[in-house]
């Protein structure tokens, strides 16, 4: 398994190594600093002077790849490539556009994030599994008929109508959790209580439809028919072996997006002005700080691809068959 693990985290770096390179195409070439300065000082009343000091300011005058001015190493460190992508490696994210610590900032916002991230998801499992599981216990009833079609209804619904409705509803007309807002320590649960519940209640749909998917292709295997024969009743079935034996697609789904927690909700952290990642993401994309959104951007693909790792690793845990080469 180490070989295994090692050569995965080798064939991450040219990963990293390309979305850093995209990622730098886009915000300095296609997107030159003198856009970004004419973006934030505005098109009117813009001078070249102006220009030249913003970038200064933020170190963007120096050249893209190579500096022909410079001599040795710093021909290539001198240069806004390496000042402001090579460290995304090593996680220095540096400095946003108004001068803030973004790694600071960061390690400041993911603990809101993760507060709203990890119950959702926790709570959100339990929900739809035990649903999805109690579907298939009712198979080929009325009970299966009407589960499936409310999950399609639930699914068809925006999720920014749960947001809107549940702050409607049980923030403004019920008055029992605050409408947005968000407090440190234990002030912090009556501000998550709502985001969370509306989180599991939007996931339902696909969730449950997912979940039973699953649940019945196994339910039609020989072991199930062998377990029924020698006795055992359909409820252990159901969540002995049918569950265990659908983990490793459940863990999939599940195991990938738990790095990603760490980078929040864009929507559901806007809309309840939780001051986590996501929410971070879109002030800076709303005030156009390009340095935090690359930072992001890098930060994603980095958990992604660490997700992925970890659903492998994973894998060996639920299922003695598999084996990591």
């Amino acid at each position: 398994m180490i070989q295994y693990l090692i050569r995965r985290i080798l064939y991450a770096i040219p990963i990293l190594i390309g979305v850093n390179l995209i990622t730098f195409l886009l915000f300095f070439v296609v997107n030159t600093p003198e856009d970004m300065a004419r973006m934030h000082l505005g098109q009117k009343h813009v001078t070249p002077e102006s220009i030249v000091k913003w970038k200064q300011e933020r170190g963007y005058d120096m050249p893209l790849f190579q500096n022909d001015k410079a001599e040795g190493a710093k021909r290539f460190t001198e240069t806004i490539f390496y000042q402001k992508s090579v460290g995304l490696f090593l996680f220095r994210f540096g400095r946003a556009d108004n001068g803030e610590d973004i790694g600071a900032d960061i390690k400041q916002r993911m603990w809101p994030s993760l507060a709203i991230a990890a119950p959702s998801l926790l709570l959100g499992l339990l929900v739809h599994i035990s649903l999805a599981l109690m579907l298939v216990f009712f198979r080929m009833t009325y009970l299966e008929f009407w589960g499936v079609a409310i999950a399609v209804a639930l699914m068809s619904v925006s999720s920014l109508f749960y947001i809107i409705g549940g702050q409607y509803l049980i923030g403004k007309l019920l008055q029992l959790t605050p409408i947005s807002g968000y407090d440190t320590g234990v002030n912090a649960f009556k501000f998550v209580v709502l985001p969370v519940i509306i989180s599991v209640i939007a996931g339902t749909g696909s969730g449950v439809r997912w979940y039973r998917t699953l649940f019945l292709e196994e339910v039609e295997k020989d072991y199930v028919r062998t377990a029924r024969a020698k006795g055992l009743s359909e409820t252990y079935v159901l969540f002995t072996h049918v569950l265990k034996n659908a983990m490793i697609p459940i863990l999939t789904g599940v195991v990938v997006i738990l790095p990603l927690l760490f980078i929040g909700s864009l929507i559901t952290e806007s809309f309840f002005s939780i001051p986590g990642l996501g929410s971070y993401t879109i002030e800076a994309i709303n005030k156009q700080d390009f340095a935090i959104v690359r930072a992001m951007v890098f930060l994603g693909s980095a958990l992604y691809i660490l997700g992925l790792l970890l659903t492998d690793i994973s894998y060996t845990l639920v299922d003695p068959r598999v084996r990591l080469n």
